[in-house]
């Protein structure tokens, strides 16, 4: 193993676009020691390689390092374990290939973020070996505090900011917006944990619709 279990560690909640959580978040992503932009992305690129041949199950530290000719002491010195690395990894892949939809319809925009969110699941290495750092997160302490404590408040900022701005345009009841996004984290990663996130349009439009309404319904008369 590549880092010992530090125990289970209490979350953060979601955090709102240009909250102070996610305002840490985005600091706390840029904190470390400075780093060589030639020896990170080749490390990055080499753990990329080592996803794409072994899976999350395959992926070690020493490996990395050795493909990338790198010292493992860097390594950990910026990322403190495997979960950290893969998660700049998928980061990195998924913010070159999803951007965040702001079409001015909060249905529209999920639909489009769903379709999107679940082709880079399918298709990409980072992606389809993100369902293994969940079931990691499950039996390792050190892997759920990584998952909740680094992932999750940084990837919930862009998707929390869909829900916040159509609170600001009256399409929901701004007190839900909490409620709602884990609604739609729930069937989001209810699909990935159980194989089913092929382009299924009809499914994905109708939960939506269904969130979205349970949204207006809270909207004050």
């Amino acid at each position: 193993m590549d880092e010992p279990s530090n125990g289970d560690l209490p979350g953060p909640g979601p955090a709102s676009a240009g909250s102070p959580e996610c305002e840490h978040a985005a600091r706390r992503a840029s904190i470390g020691a400075r780093r060589n932009p030639a020896t990170e992305a080749a490390i990055l690129e080499a753990a990329r390689g080592l996803l794409a041949e072994k899976g999350y199950a395959g992926f070690s530290i020493d490996e990395v390092a050795r493909r990338a000719g790198a010292g493992k002491p860097t390594i950990y010195r910026w990322w403190p374990s495997k979960a950290d690395l893969f998660i700049a990894v998928y980061a990195a892949d998924k913010a070159a290939a999803i951007a965040v939809p702001d079409t001015g319809d909060l249905a529209d925009d999920l639909v489009a973020y769903t379709t999107n969110v679940w082709r880079f699941w399918r298709e990409s290495v980072p992606g389809a070996a993100f369902r293994a750092l969940i079931a990691e997160a499950q039996a390792t302490g050190s892997a759920l505090e990584v998952l909740r404590e680094k992932f999750l408040p940084a990837r919930l900022c862009d998707l929390e900011s869909l829900f916040t701005h159509a609170a600001a345009r009256g399409e929901i009841a701004a007190d839900d917006v909490e409620g709602l996004l884990r609604l739609y984290i729930g069937f989001h990663w209810f699909q990935l944990l159980t194989g089913r996130i092929d382009e299924d349009p009809a499914l994905i439009a109708r939960m939506v619709g269904l969130i979205v309404r349970a949204g207006r319904s809270g909207r004050p008369a």
